[in-house]
């Protein structure tokens, strides 16, 4: 079946495009990542969101190992049909490091990284090699 969404968006020369994931209830960004046209028919027919990694070469489903999911509430693309905007319901952390959001590192006025959140979960709880 036809997807004239998808079939919108402007993919890299890799077939990528960048995917925000952002909470759909107070609207704060939980990440970055990447997808390519098979993570963006996944997380369509699941409604859960599906990524490629760039380092690994894969495809892989948000929450797969750690069960923090996302459920896709709404999908936008950006004017230029090139960035995508999730706006999802997030279970758990969605940063791999612990926290709700991957962006819990910012600039303190001298320069230096201040961490701003706390830890919702222990990776090593979650994660095991």
């Amino acid at each position: 079946m036809a997807d004239a969404f998808a079939d919108s968006l402007k993919f890299d020369d890799r077939g990528l495009i960048p995917a925000v994931a952002q909470d759909a209830a107070t609207g704060e960004v939980l990440m970055v990542a990447w997808m390519n046209r098979e993570a963006l028919e996944r997380s369509v027919a699941t409604g859960e969101a599906h990524y490629w990694s760039r380092s690994r070469g894969e495809l892989w489903h948000k929450g797969g190992s750690s069960g923090h999911v996302q459920r896709i509430v709404e999908m936008r693309a950006d004017c230029d049909a090139d960035t995508l905007l999730l706006r999802v319901e997030q279970t758990g952390g969605a940063c791999h490091e612990g926290y709700r959001s991957c962006f819990f590192r910012r600039r303190a006025p001298d320069g230096s990284v201040e961490i701003d959140g706390e830890r919702v979960f222990d990776p090593k709880d979650v994660y095991r090699a």
